[in-house]
């Protein structure tokens, strides 16, 4: 009997972005946009929990080979703070573990706070989070009733905005480093105020260059999909050097590009001196990433295949 021949899908390569829905893991909404697109390979570029909406990158084919760069860039937020409650995982999935009153605090007071969690900060991750401790996820052994110690992480905190008071909620802006847990924060902050908080919603408004403007809901992905086809859904995807475009660029002549394609570090007038760069060829093409070396010459790092 003859074996089936697998279908690998389509070798469709660009980024989508994507509004992630509450209620979802990021990767169920990854699994969905990738059958979608019937696409042959397809990753997010950083895990939002299924409490929170907002932007998730998702990269299709060639474009997985940039994705770990948007994992490192910074993120923005909008979320909402519940003062007088903390809750066992730090949102409003949790049990609530404590209640306690809350004051009529002034503006000025909340501000004076949140200049304490500008900068540079020290966080300790919550059990309810995926960072592994010998190989287990720290959520399984919160599931499991057990509290283990964590190391505090260094993240910086860019901006911290009040939108607006209402009552015992806060509702908050924040621009911050990869990293950087908003239910701890949110968990700090009420502790500065002696209330105690748990973060009762949460919407990432922006990923590295990208902003939540410019996305698109599942529904209208799907309702795409059936009337349109891959050609209009294909016209929703950003090119793949979008998602690096604060990096300096290198354009190549004919014979670097060749000579870079077979792994060689190659010299490039007036490129940058050191880090990251995007190359390009000389037609203005997207080749990939690449570093400059000690020596000046540009090595390549990951290099894009639309052969």
């Amino acid at each position: 009997m003859a074996r089936r021949r697998r279908n690998n899908g389509r070798n469709v390569n660009g980024i989508l972005l994507l509004d992630k829905p509450v209620g979802i893991t990021s990767n169920a909404a990854l699994q969905r946009v990738k059958r979608l697109f019937n696409a042959n390979k397809a990753g997010h570029t950083g895990n939002l929990d299924p409490m929170a909406s907002g932007l998730l990158p998702v990269c299709l084919g060639e474009a997985t080979k940039v994705s770990g760069f948007l994992l490192d860039s910074d993120k923005h937020y909008t979320g909402t703070c519940k003062l007088g409650e903390r809750t066992d995982s730090g949102d409003a999935d949790g049990v609530v573990v404590q209640t306690r009153p809350v004051e009529k605090y002034s503006e000025a007071r909340i501000l004076e706070v949140f200049s304490q969690f500008k900068g540079e900060i020290s966080q300790i991750p919550p059990m309810h989070s995926a960072i592994k401790v010998d190989g287990q996820p720290l959520y399984k052994l919160a599931h499991q009733g057990i509290e283990i110690e964590r190391k505090p992480r260094r993240v910086n905190i860019f901006s911290l905005e009040l939108l607006r008071q209402v009552r015992d909620e806060l509702d908050i802006d924040v621009h911050c480093s990869k990293g950087t847990y908003i239910r701890t924060l949110v968990q700090d902050i009420g502790e500065k105020l002696g209330c105690g908080a748990h973060l009762n919603a949460l919407r990432r408004t922006g990923a590295g260059p990208f902003a939540i403007d410019n996305s698109c809901t599942l529904a209208e992905l799907e309702e795409l999909a059936e009337e349109e086809g891959f050609t209009a859904m294909d016209a929703r995807l950003l090119p793949m050097e979008y998602a690096l475009a604060d990096w300096p660029q290198v354009k190549l002549t004919q014979d670097s590009t060749h000579y870079l394609r077979q792994g060689q570090a190659v010299q490039v007038p007036k490129a940058p001196t050191r880090g990251w760069v995007c190359l390009f060829a000389d037609d203005d093409r997207f080749l990939g990433v690449g570093q400059i070396l000690g020596d000046g010459r540009v090595a390549p790092r990951r290099l894009i295949n639309l052969a």
